[in-house]
């Protein structure tokens, strides 16, 4: 595996590779859901680049650029035991100049649900998004659908900048007690692990009542409700089609039902797709 830190480097180092390349953007301390990501596009194309870059213009004022977590050593070693070709862990001033052109969310869905909580968050990831698409030069590029909102963002770029890339989904990874893996899981301290596995929960009484008949989107949010119980606090429940319209009953395949809740230190994230 080679790892490239400089844009230069990595150029360098694509020009040995010929065929298909899959690409996996992440921000570190890689776990098993990231793993996911990397093996599906190992397994997809003739060869593997991962980059590793904590993007500051995507974190708001006041949240948690300066303690993200960071196992630079780790996940190199993942990559290595994952047959990564290439890894990418540039600087911020690798990334960014002074003063850059900028990426604007589209009006709708860039301001609803994560857009309306984090102001700005979109902007800067579909920049970073954008640049690295743009120099992994990946045929696939793999994305989890975990950032729902992240996820339908970035395939909306792509067809608007007419970007020669396919963006593959891939499934959540949980847990075996049902918690959907994320990197501020390390947040959780004490109880809070098992006060957080009611949003999985909340989630599976939704599919329980989908699969019943009930398709009355308020009642879904109310059950949903009882279930949360045990979170500090809720941000938001939503219930929206494919393009983040909101509903008034579920559409069987074209439905995602999101949430968001404060357990503790850490915001979590968590959704449904039916």
């Amino acid at each position: 595996m080679l790892i490239a830190r400089t844009i230069d480097e990595l150029q360098e180092a694509k020009k040995a590779l010929s065929g298909s390349i899959g690409f996996v953007p992440t921000m570190g301390a890689l776990h098993h859901g990231h793993l996911s990501l990397i093996r599906q596009a190992r397994d997809e194309n003739e060869h593997l680049i991962v980059s590793i870059f904590v993007n500051p213009t995507q974190f708001l004022e006041g949240e948690d650029l300066d303690a993200y977590p960071r196992k630079d050593e780790a996940d190199i070693k993942i990559c290595e035991l994952a047959k990564v070709d290439i890894l990418f862990m540039p600087s911020v001033e690798t990334m960014y100049e002074k003063d850059e052109l900028c990426i604007g969310a589209p009006a709708v869905c860039g301001y609803v649900l994560e857009g309306k909580m984090r102001p700005g968050h979109f902007d800067g990831m579909l920049q970073i998004v954008m640049k690295l698409l743009n120099l992994s030069a990946a045929s696939n590029a793999y994305f989890g659908k975990k950032d729902a909102q992240q996820l339908a963002l970035i395939i909306q770029m792509v067809k608007n900048y007419f970007m020669d890339v396919n963006i593959i989904p891939c499934e959540i990874v949980r847990d075996d007690r049902g918690l959907a893996l994320s990197s501020r899981n390390v947040y959780l301290k004490g109880d809070e692990n098992e006060r957080a596995l009611c949003l999985s929960h909340s989630l599976k009484r939704a599919t329980k009542l989908v699969m019943s008949g009930t398709l009355n989107v308020e009642k879904i949010k109310k059950e949903m409700h009882t279930v949360l119980q045990d979170v500090d606090s809720i941000e938001y429940i939503a219930i929206v089609d494919r393009d983040f319209k909101r509903l008034e009953e579920v559409e069987v395949g074209n439905t995602i039902i999101l949430l968001a809740a404060w357990v503790g230190k850490p915001r979590l994230i968590d959704n449904l797709w039916i």
